[in-house]
């Protein structure tokens, strides 16, 4: 059996850095093309949790998701909110002080488009 699989790329309040995820479950993949399509417009923000190393898509930055704790989300609390530069300058402290559990919840986040698998 094919695992589903597609990526998409998002952006932050700083618009100049990108970053790509990986979904592997059928309904967030939808979920996903339904805030491109501007379809849903609730659920809109990325989260999950950091795994902290490069991912071959994703290839700028040092950490990636862990594709099976992604969702969306509208509102989520400040403590793990960061940007996406923010987190590549403080990885060391991702876990402890630093978004704590490694999960990550960058309020603006959003998405831009589908990437090429």
């Amino acid at each position: 059996m094919t695992e589903i699989l597609a990526r998409f790329q998002f952006t932050d309040a700083h618009e100049k850095a990108r970053f790509v995820i990986e979904l592997r479950n059928p309904e967030l993949i939808k979920h996903a093309r339904r805030v491109l399509s501007g379809e849903e417009t609730e659920l809109v923000h990325v989260r999950g949790t950091i795994i902290k190393e490069r991912a071959p898509y994703n290839p700028e930055w040092s950490y990636h998701l862990d594709p099976a704790t992604i969702e969306f989300f509208s509102n989520a609390i400040e403590v793990c909110d960061a940007s996406i530069c923010f987190v590549e300058e403080n990885l060391g402290d991702v876990g402890g002080s630093t978004l704590p559990g490694s999960h990550w919840c960058p309020w603006s986040s959003r998405l831009l488009g589908e990437a090429e698998v």
